[in-house]
């Protein structure tokens, strides 16, 4: 079956997930049959369903009309057999229980049609066992979203042993017709990606503090301030639930063993049923007391370096044992936990030897297998890393949120977030100021830069508000001064500098690309400064690099329209953007612009930059560097090898001399 053949897709379980796929699936433009075993049941999550639309629709999300029409896709149900007698998929998303599932799909199979593809949501239990119990497991694999499922981007598209590919096939073109990001898991191990990763993580912060080696606060200031995750162990822990954790460890440690035997202080809250924000307490108290307080100074290298010890073993298990590869695993995590980058390129940063070190250090004075140290693990310190020691592409630089390359004469900024679609953080600001410096050396003979963002949906949708340091005393009006700074910066790089933007170029973004010399976008690219939807004004340079390239009258409307949906044909009419490019080309024009600007000659480029940034707002100061300079040029060797290969009929070749 195509996606084409797919048109009614049934849903099994209206809970919180199961009404948020009913939701995604509507939208998506699907007739959609919610069932569940009461009335109330599938009439509460209608009703969810009802009031997350309003709210899309209410933040200008999707139009009112889309709204409507979504929910009238979706029809809420009792009666299975109603539910799935005209299916072409059937999600399940009922409660994580095997007995649970199994008594469903062997009531499912008495009622939905031959043709139809089977998915559960699972986020641990086997695919293979599950799918022994239809008359289709060729035809059945895992479909697991994250919750709340309209906001979170990623699923993981799970096999089991008898999946076929066709079905992978088709689940996948599912998941990202749904907008979502499919990362396939290509063996059925327990947990998958992220709850493999997540989960034992969680358990070894709770052994940490059970055996009296870190705090709470400790572990969550460490986490959240110092390996910048998004939220501490424990604050994610009240926020997901302690019961979830403690489950998937049970079911974990059923299958792989006693290296994921549960902490005793994650059963011990659990069978208090403090089981975090939904009861009122866990390791955090949210009824008498504060609720979650992480101080900002309390982390530790140590603990630091134990638990990067401890997600670089899961991840190599997972590599090992053929569930995914290194790129799979770290796009799944951030996409899932939304971790800043993944714990292949975390693990590889932080060095494998240093901890693989760590890990025989801690298993010789614990003696538990969950210390054991991986054999691929052993094998990828060996080979230099997850991804291997040396990478293609010439001289790389060592930077956290950009990538940072050399490629003949051409300086490669890549803004490196693709998970944020490319967002822009303090530290990163901090990273782009390095960077302008690093490629100006003169032994890298750098003579163009090309700026890009990472993946295919995003240059950079702008700021994200969410990383700025609360409580750290910046100040805006800081951080706004010093993003106009670092911009400059860029602007006043002495070789031309080339944004090629494909996807999203909004806010800061599109502040960012304004400073290059050039810029090109692929078709179907969005452009805007929504700023003042937010009762902000552009704050790193937005309101006067722009007049200076689209004219005054036209960077007003952009500005105060606070449009994000102008199409790059529109700013190619205005003047932003020199070339538009289909999506296929879009690469390979991009690195071959690079290089013929990279080809040009260096000292009458950097000349031709002064001059126009000096006469900006004074013409005649313009000038005089105009003059001098070109003055100065006659006295190059650059200018006679022009003249010569003028007059030769040849290319010149330039030597910035």
């Amino acid at each position: 079956m195509e996606l084409d053949d797919v048109e009614t897709i049934a849903v099994l379980g209206a809970g919180n997930m199961g009404h948020g796929i009913a939701e995604v699936a509507a939208l998506a433009g699907y007739t959609v049959t919610m069932r569940d075993i009461k009335e109330e049941f599938v009439q509460d999550g209608y009703g969810q369903i009802e009031w997350s639309l309003g709210k899309l629709a209410e933040n200008d999300r999707i139009s009112e009309e889309e709204s409507e029409a979504a929910l009238d896709r979706v029809t809420p149900l009792v009666d299975f057999e109603t539910a799935v007698e005209d299916a072409d998929v059937v999600i399940e998303a009922v409660p994580e229980k095997m007995d649970i599932k199994k008594d469903v799909y062997s009531e499912l199979v008495e009622y939905v049609p031959d043709h139809t593809v089977l998915a559960t949501n699972t986020s641990s239990l086997s695919i293979t066992d599950l799918s022994e119990v239809t008359d289709r497991p060729e035809r059945f694999c895992g479909m697991h979203f994250f919750n709340p499922p309209v906001r979170m981007e990623l699923v993981e598209v799970i096999s089991g042993e008898h999946t076929d590919e066709e079905t992978l096939d088709l689940i996948e073109a599912l998941a990202e017709d749904f907008d979502k990001t499919p990362v396939r898991v290509h063996r059925d191990s327990p947990g998958f990606i992220v709850n493999r990763v997540a989960v034992p993580l969680m358990n070894e912060v709770a052994w940490m503090v059970h055996d009296g080696e870190a705090t709470i606060a400790e572990i969550d200031s460490t986490t959240k301030y110092d390996m910048g995750l998004p939220m501490g162990s424990f604050e994610l822990a009240d926020y997901v639930g302690i019961d979830v954790s403690f489950d998937v460890l049970e079911y974990v440690e059923s299958v792989l063993g006693k290296a994921y035997e549960p902490c005793p202080l994650l059963r011990e809250k659990v069978e208090n049923e403090h089981l975090g924000q939904k009861s009122g307490k866990g390791f955090y108290d949210y009824e008498d007391g504060e609720g979650v307080e992480i101080p900002m100074e309390e982390g530790s290298e140590d603990i630091e370096r134990r638990l990067v010890a401890m997600v670089a073993n899961e991840t190599a298990k997972l590599i090992g044992g053929d569930v995914a590869d290194p790129a799979g695993i770290d796009e799944a995590v951030m996409l899932g936990l939304g971790w800043p980058e993944g714990p292949a390129k975390l693990a590889d940063d932080y060095g494998l030897d240093e901890l693989v070190a760590e890990l025989d250090e801690t298993h010789e004075e614990k003696d538990h297998p969950r210390y054991e140290a991986a054999d691929y693990l052993r094998e990828a310190a060996d080979e230099g890393g997850f991804y291997g020691g040396e990478e293609e592409g010439g001289e790389r630089f060592d930077y956290e949120v950009i990538s940072v390359s050399v490629d003949g004469h051409v300086g490669h900024i890549e803004v490196d977030r693709p998970h944020r679609m490319n967002t822009i953080t303090e530290g990163m600001l901090e990273e782009l100021d390095d960077a302008f410096d690093e490629l100006q050396d003169d032994e890298l003979d750098v003579r163009a830069v090309l700026l890009t963002g990472a993946g295919d949906r995003a240059f950079s949708a702008g700021f994200d508000a969410s990383t700025a340091s609360v409580g750290s005393g910046i100040d805006a009006a800081d951080t706004s001064r010093y993003g106009q700074q670092v911009f400059g910066k860029l602007e006043g790089i002495p070789m031309p500098v080339l944004a090629a933007i494909d996807g999203y170029c909004l806010g800061g973004g599109m502040e960012l690309a304004t400073c290059a010399d050039m810029r090109i976008a692929s078709e179907g690219s969005q452009f805007g400064q929504p700023e003042h939807n937010l009762g902000l004004i552009p704050g790193w340079g937005g309101t006067q690099r722009l007049r200076h390239i689209v004219g005054e009258g036209r960077a007003k409307e952009i500005i105060f329209t606070a449009d994000n949906d102008y199409d790059p044909e529109t700013m190619y009419d205005y003047g932003f953007v020199n070339e538009v490019v289909e999506v296929d080309e879009f690469e390979d024009r991009a690195w071959e612009l690079a290089r013929d600007l990279a080809a040009g000659p260096p000292i009458a480029q950097k000349f031709t930059k002064r001059a126009m940034l000096a006469g900006r707002d004074d013409t005649d100061a313009g000038l005089e560097v105009e003059s001098s300079s070109f003055g100065h040029l006659f006295e190059t060797d650059d200018v006679w090898e022009g003249l010569a290969a003028f007059q030769q009929d040849r290319d010149p070749e330039f030597e910035g001399k």
